[in-house]
């Protein structure tokens, strides 16, 4: 019969709770702020240039309706390439060796399965886009891991991972 991580004889497995995630995931943002907007700047940089460029050749402010489809396709590029990136991030470091984000390296917490092994991939993809149902619901995903028993939040019951204490 194969042990489940809370089974374990070897080592008892300390779960980390709400509040360590909420630190992680803080730190989390900071470093995926910082690099967005080494992307973000030079793309409103280059459209700003444009713009005032149109200005100077004497484009008409009135119509300025003309650039509201430009507009929509540089906030829709922009959002989709930061979605990807943060889902690369969160699934490529918590499938790594690591077991995690820079946030959880730093703050000694992993994700693994049941069995206290990396996840896969498509698992880590699976948690990843189980944030935003846990977000949908005012947050409640979340809260969830400062009450259940393994201190899981709904994403991390979706794709049945733990995240513990090293």
């Amino acid at each position: 019969m194969e042990n489940t991580i809370y089974e374990q004889d070897t080592a008892k497995v300390e779960y980390a709770g709400f509040w360590w995630r909420f630190l992680a995931n803080i730190i989390d943002s900071i470093i995926i702020s910082f690099v967005s907007w080494i992307f973000v700047i030079p793309i409103l940089g280059i459209f700003g240039v444009s713009l005032y460029s149109l200005k100077e050749a004497g484009f008409d402010p009135e119509q300025a309706e003309l650039l509201i489809f430009p507009m929509i396709g540089l906030i829709t590029t922009v959002s989709l390439m930061s979605t990807v990136m943060q889902w690369l991030y969160f699934a490529l470091m918590e499938s790594s060796k690591y077991q995690g984000t820079v946030g959880k390296m730093v703050l000694k917490i992993k994700v693994t399965d049941e069995a206290g092994n990396r996840i896969s991939f498509a698992r880590a993809t699976g948690r990843y886009f189980g944030k935003i149902i846990s977000g949908m619901i005012l947050m409640i995903g979340y809260i969830m891991a400062g009450f259940t028993e393994k201190k899981q939040a709904l994403h991390d019951m979706m794709a049945s991972c733990y995240v513990i204490k090293e």
